[in-house]
């Protein structure tokens, strides 16, 4: 099957579609991942990335190989969870390019905490801080300068297809992100009359570098792809380019949902379930 995704060697030959040039962008989470491919798409379409992550030194990192590439970024050492923190990357990012016009609420702790009736809560109470009340923050610090700037804007949350479907071992987790989704809804009905509008995307199974644990087994990798009707798993940058869209004037009208990037995995739960040997006749 023919691999026809837009990608940095194809962009090179398509035209401008997306049109981002001189929005100013916020990408939390954006030290690697989803998150980098994000700043990275982002500012390949002529956006000026605000790259924003705990860890400094990886924001840094994203940030300094998008300028040398000829876009234009800043990287933010900041916790999503915590209030002043965000506080001050909005102030930096309102100094050095003005309002954040679009922000995509990445940053987000995964972990197997095991049945949550056994649940470590201290754990359970940070991965809801950062998952959750992180993007809120964000949302009601940058927001903020959407709507004090009167243009409107985009905030794209990245979900999980484990919000959809409960994830075994990471009922955390599952529940934060299912959180995340009403989150999306909610902030869709009350900032749609200032113009600014929130959806999210639900990864399914991805390969980045923050995940790449998971893949290390051969076997496992191998089990992985088998499982995914698309034939493969994603890549950050399958995730980067709905994201971009979402954050454009071409999804101007959409507002309050989810898109589903998972190759087709959300749909294969009737395939699980075990077929008689003589196929059944209308009745």
């Amino acid at each position: 099957m023919e691999d026809v995704r837009l990608t940095e060697s194809t962009r090179a030959e398509t035209p401008a579609w997306l049109d981002l040039a001189g929005r100013v962008c916020v990408v939390t989470g954006g030290g690697r991942g989803i998150g980098e491919g994000t700043a990275r798409e982002l500012a390949a379409n002529g956006a000026s990335v605000a790259v924003l992550d705990r860890d400094g030194d990886a924001a840094a990192r994203v940030a300094d190989e998008i300028k040398r590439a000829g876009g234009r970024a800043i990287s933010l050492a900041a916790d999503v969870s915590r209030t002043d923190q965000i506080a001050a990357a909005a102030e930096r990012v309102l100094q050095e390019f003005g309002p954040c016009q679009v922000l995509v609420n990445n940053a987000a702790l995964v972990g197997y905490a095991g049945p949550l009736m056994d649940a470590d809560l201290d754990q359970w109470d940070r991965m809801q801080a950062v998952n959750v009340k992180g993007a809120l923050i964000c949302t009601r610090t940058f927001g903020r300068q959407m709507i004090d700037a009167g243009r409107g804007g985009s905030i794209v949350n990245v979900a999980s297809i484990c919000g959809h479907t409960p994830l075994p071992q990471g009922g955390a987790y599952s529940v934060g992100k299912a959180g995340l989704l009403m989150l999306t809804r909610m902030l869709a009905l009350e900032l749609a009359e200032h113009r600014v509008r929130c959806n999210s995307v639900s990864p399914g199974l991805v390969r980045t570098s923050a995940t790449e644990s998971a893949y290390v087994d051969p076997e496992v990798s191998e089990g992985r792809r088998r499982m995914v009707p698309a034939g493969r798993v994603a890549d950050s940058v399958d995730l980067a380019n709905v994201i971009a869209f979402l954050a454009s004037d071409r999804a101007g009208y959409v507002n309050g949902q989810d898109i589903l990037v998972d190759g087709a995995l959300s749909q294969t739960l009737m395939t699980l379930v075990p077929k008689p040997s003589r196929p059944m006749q209308p009745s």
